[in-house]
């Protein structure tokens, strides 16, 4: 299996504050990655720099071999990588088909010929997003905003999804949903899926690797069958 995505020693910053020294990371194609710490030490930040949110002051940053570095937010959402943000960020005022249809924007330059509805294996995968598709997205619960959420970026194909705490504030059962939904994105649709989460348990159910930071660097990184989440939980509540 092949790198889908490098990132080479990068650095970035907020104005002059630093906020992350030397980050390197290899993901490979249709495999699973956590980046695990406290608030604070820079894990948004890495998600941020990746979807191109923010400029990088050293490094680079390649998908499928392509250097990514000097291409804006929207240049890298068509090359192939989808981002669920923290918070969900949803459209409010847009039904839930609406939203969804936002996502297919992604697709636009694309060398195949884009899809111009939503795609079916969507609604396979949140069967509750075809009941409650004509609802405007202000009104859903946590758990169905973050569905929407995932359901969006995922319109738009990407090779490689990021998701910032894809669990925060989701009740348990919708927690259980998304990570069948998540193993089923990567099984059958084979997209790596990298997320920022602090629930180890979570973590370790879904993804291959982790990849543990402090104060802006990855400090220890390794595969999740080697380790149990107590052999990391003193890197992350320092």
């Amino acid at each position: 299996m092949s790198d889908l995505l490098n990132l080479r020693a990068i650095d970035t910053a907020y104005g002059k504050s630093q906020v992350l020294w030397n980050v390197a990371l290899d993901l490979k194609a249709g495999s699973s990655g956590a980046i695990l710490g406290r608030n604070g030490v820079g894990k948004t930040t890495l998600l941020k720099a990746i979807v191109g949110q923010l400029r990088l002051t050293k490094g680079q940053i390649f998908l499928n071999s392509e250097d990514l570095t000097g291409l804006a937010a929207h240049e890298r959402a068509r090359a192939g990588i989808g981002f669920v943000p923290q918070g969900r960020h949803v459209f409010p005022h847009l039904t839930v088909e609406e939203n969804l249809s936002v996502g297919l924007s992604a697709l636009a330059g694309r060398k195949d010929k884009p899809e111009k509805v939503v795609p079916d294996y969507i609604f396979d995968l949140f069967p509750k997003l075809k009941d409650i598709s004509q609802r405007k997205a202000g009104v859903l619960s946590g758990g169905e905003q973050q569905q929407l959420a995932i359901g969006r970026a995922l319109a738009g194909r990407p090779q490689l999804l990021l998701l910032d705490e894809p669990t925060e504030g989701i009740q348990p059962n919708i927690v259980q949903q998304i990570e069948q939904a998540l193993a089923t994105i990567r099984r059958e649709l084979g997209v790596a899926i990298l997320i920022v989460e602090q629930n180890l348990d979570f973590a370790w159910a879904f993804a291959e690797h982790y990849f543990v930071m402090q104060r802006g660097r990855l400090v220890r990184e390794g595969r999740t069958a080697d380790e149990t989440p107590a052999d990391v939980a003193h890197l992350i509540h320092v």
